[in-house]
């Protein structure tokens, strides 16, 4: 497996290290596209200076259990960072929780040397646990503080109705062609690794190294991806447009948070233009361009809204709100914000799904009263 022995001041650990050069392609990115695409990644921070792919260093654990409390040890530690014209992935491995010191010292002397630290729910989970893994060896918790670039995040910003899971294996196959062929689940690392400490037979952790491997490799293509599309087209490299609308909508709006909105728009404009745009995504948009005070495409987003959701829908009867409100309050005209606010009650009033809760009644409450406004503006009767 490439595993060797590592000696230093506090003990003894296994490690395997592997190099990948730029040329390698793993999915629909090469390594190589590292180097230009990096430079976007920069907007996940306001504080960040011009990036460079020697700054960033990857980081995915296989550990014996879940959550970040003590009793979860990382058996593995995986690392991946750019070194010359190479990828260089490490995993270091304790073969018992006597090694883990030794294991940490190694990593500690690697920390500074690096700016950024790149994960996937690392935030929530890798993180904090070599956090907690340092204090419980007497490592001074500051001993490095990295500005994190979680790509979980940004993934559940734009895929999170889209995928069916944003589990790093699912993104990397729907998005990043990448297709993995006899992998272990993560899931069952700790077991496979209980079985290695109990009969000594490092067989069963080929395929828990392999796992951790292609992570690695994952990891790099997403921070591509994400940088690429950051850059846009900048760096020579053109990603494929989505498909879907809402994925187009979500896109915008991450790529509008992080500060290019003449991207966005693009993306926007897409979504508009689609005959396949569902109820909900639409709703986003009209939500975005409310606040920002895009009124007239609000009001086609809507409109649009209201024709998909003619029967029941939440979505459908939201819009039919917002365009009461805005030709009542906007274009004064009264008539017009009376029928749209009376198609909307008739569909919260006729909805099988709808709640029958205190937050519902409230809703309709508010319905009642806004109808009896307009009615009152028209000079028609209650009755009607």
């Amino acid at each position: 497996m490439g595993v060797k022995l590592l000696h230093n001041e506090a003990g003894s650990f296994l490690i395997r290290r592997l190099s990948y050069p730029a040329a390698h392609k793993h999915g629909i990115h090469g390594l190589d596209e590292l180097s230009s695409s990096v430079v976007g990644l920069a907007a996940f921070h306001e504080e960040a200076s011009p990036l460079v792919a020697e700054q960033l260093l990857y980081l995915d654990l296989e550990t014996t259990g879940l959550g970040v409390g003590t009793g979860n040890i990382p058996f593995m530690v995986g690392l991946a960072y750019w070194s010359g014209t190479e990828l260089i992935v490490e995993q270091a491995v304790i073969r018992h929780p006597a090694e883990e010191r030794a294991m940490l010292y190694y990593l500690s002397g690697k920390l500074a040397g690096y700016r950024y630290l790149v994960s996937y729910n690392g935030k929530t989970f890798d993180w904090p646990v070599m956090q907690t893994r340092f204090i419980m060896n007497g490592y001074n918790r500051s001993l490095w503080q990295p500005l994190h670039l979680d790509f979980l995040h940004p993934s559940r910003s734009i895929w999170k109705n889209t995928l069916t899971s944003l589990r790093l294996s699912h993104v990397e196959e729907e998005r990043l062609g990448i297709e993995r062929v006899d992998d272990v689940p993560g899931s069952l690392a700790p077991q496979l690794y209980f079985q290695f400490l109990a009969d000594g037979n490092p067989e069963p952790l080929r395929g828990v190294f392999e796992h951790n491997e292609i992570d690695m490799l994952s990891l790099v293509c997403l921070s591509i991806r994400f940088g690429h599309l950051l850059n846009g087209t900048e760096g020579g490299y053109q990603l494929p447009m989505p498909q879907e609308p809402e994925e187009l909508i979500r896109t915008g709006l991450w790529l509008e948070k992080m500060g290019h909105a003449d991207r966005a728009e693009r993306m926007f404009e897409l979504a508009v233009q689609s005959e396949r745009a569902a109820a909900a995504p639409l709703s986003m948009l009209a939500a975005r361009d409310k606040k920002a005070g895009n009124w007239e495409r609000a009001v086609l987003l809507w409109q649009k809204t209201v024709i998909q959701s003619v029967q029941y829908g939440s979505a459908g009867i939201n819009a039919s709100v917002e365009l009461a409100m805005y030709y009542e309050h906007k274009l004064k005209d009264y008539d017009s914000a009376l029928s749209y606010v009376t198609e909307a009650l008739e569909q919260a009033l006729s909805d099988p799904l709808g709640r029958r809760d205190a937050k519902r009644r409230a809703e309709l409450d508010s319905l009642r009263k806004r109808k009896e406004r307009l009615l009152r503006k028209t000079g028609r009767k209650l009755a009607e």
